[in-house]
């Protein structure tokens, strides 16, 4: 029998809609549990999944106790609070690239052990196919009907934003010179794609943040010459090998959804900038998530969630593939009332008769 998130990523209608949460938010597990995260995370979690089945959170292997982290920004050491731990730092390029003369010069081919970069995300050691694989270590069989995946997070967007900053990145884009940049990069993922498309799993989740919450930075004609075509390159070597893929985005992707579901995306996660109700009106079988909104949640006005809930559940009966998510997040300071109220009003709307 084919679990509910399986038959949602594949547009079959599951009579329960499933969720898929970006949880990040230990203080509302104290508080709807009655367990204090930080001294017995194992402990809460266990609890939080029994009571919570559907959000399917991880649990710690251990039920050591973990310090609580400072709220805000670390502004000395670029990060933030996130969950109950610290971001990934938001020191990019712009520490490592002095103009755009040095974006020019340089080779990620010749830099593809990335190991000492952490201001990229995926810092892993690029050199060979073979050390891309040992960062999944997966030794599990590919079963049928599970909704079992694995992902990268710098599909192609992300590697020159990343590695160069925003302010280089826009500079030097539109440069003839920066095309061997792109195609270094490109070579990069092909490794990893490689080694995607053959791991034991149903999915791959590609995230690209390619638009913000206002829609495009770059124009459809820079897209379709150094996007769009390695997203249908890099999706054909996972759909020949049986994989589904699913891509995952930041911000307002109504201008480039047709362009990633004519790619070969399976269907897109994103926030609630989209119109999702736009979206599942002309793809019925598309999976897609993410059109709660945590700034409702904030709001913690019960009439308001529930009027939220209620229209995400309507957008599930036009959309085989929907599933409940608070697509920009549910971060540690989301009240856990909140958070309660949105989980019980889900288990009321999100139903298929």
């Amino acid at each position: 029998m084919p679990e509910d998130r399986y038959l949602a990523f594949m547009g079959r209608a599951p009579k329960r809609v499933p969720h898929w949460e970006h949880w990040s938010n230990p203080d509302a597990e104290t508080y709807l549990t009655g367990i204090d995260h930080y001294g017995h995370p194992r402990q809460c979690r266990l609890r939080f999944n029994e009571l919570y089945p559907e959000i399917a959170l991880g649990v710690p292997k251990t039920d050591d106790p973990i310090p609580r982290p400072k709220d805000g920004a670390d502004r000395e050491n670029h990060v933030s609070r996130w969950g109950d731990s610290t971001t990934a730092t938001f020191q990019h390029g712009e520490a490592f690239f002095r103009d755009a003369e040095e974006v020019f010069r340089f080779s990620p081919l010749e830099h593809a052990d990335m190991r000492d970069w952490p201001h990229v995300v995926e810092n892993w050691d690029f050199s060979s196919e073979e050390s891309i694989a040992a960062r999944f270590n997966w030794n599990r069989e590919r079963k049928d009907g599970q909704a079992s995946s694995a992902g990268f997070y710098n599909t192609t967007f992300m590697w020159p934003m990343l590695t160069f900053g925003w302010e280089l990145f826009l500079e030097c884009c539109l440069d003839e010179r920066f095309e061997r940049v792109m195609e270094e990069f490109a070579e990069i993922n092909r490794r990893v794609f490689r080694v995607l498309s053959k791991l034991p799993v149903n999915f791959v989740v590609c995230h690209d943040d390619i638009v913000m919450t206002a829609g495009p930075v770059c124009s459809p004609a820079w897209m379709h010459k150094y996007v769009f075509p390695r997203y249908e390159e890099y999706w054909a070597m996972c759909r020949a090998q049986g994989k589904e893929v699913i891509f995952m985005v930041d911000g307002c992707i109504d201008a480039y959804a047709e362009d990633v579901l004519a790619c070969g995306a399976r269907g897109i996660i994103t926030e609630p900038y989209t119109n999702f109700k736009a979206l599942a009106k002309r793809h019925p079988d598309m999976f897609l998530a993410g059109e709660g909104d945590n700034r409702i949640l904030m709001r913690d006005n019960p009439s308001e969630i529930e009027a939220m809930v209620k229209s995400m559940g309507e957008t599930a009966q036009a959309c085989g593939g929907y599933m409940m998510c608070i697509g920009n997040h549910i971060p540690w300071n989301v009240p856990g009332e909140a958070v309660k109220r949105y989980i019980e009003c889900a288990r009321v709307y999100g139903r298929r008769e």
